[in-house]
């Protein structure tokens, strides 16, 4: 029974941080689909292509579609990805480094 009650006490807790502005991503124990193949659009001068990627929304994976990026001269776009750490699954956004 009391294991029972910490175990609540810990899930209450981690609600409570995702749900707060300082967590602003969620806690997601399922792994992301494999990737969904996407016919790649010719190259455009001034930009880099964004793949699509699964985005977790309404509690399931939803595909978002790629889509252009403006290039920043001096930087290299780093895609979005799906990191796991222990048993749970966090979006690491795409950006530029």
């Amino acid at each position: 029974m009391k294991s029972f009650a910490i175990k609540r006490l810990l899930m209450g807790a981690a609600v409570a941080l995702a749900t707060s502005g300082a967590f602003a991503q969620a806690v997601i124990v399922a792994p992301p689909p494999p990737p969904r193949a996407e016919l790649l659009p010719a190259p455009r001068a001034g930009y880099v292509w964004d793949r699509g990627h699964w985005r977790w929304a309404r509690g399931r994976y939803v595909w978002a579609p790629g889509h252009w990026q403006v290039v920043r001269v001096g930087y290299q776009w780093v895609p979005g990805h799906w990191a796991q750490r222990g048993p749970n699954w966090f979006w690491v956004q795409g950006h530029w480094a």
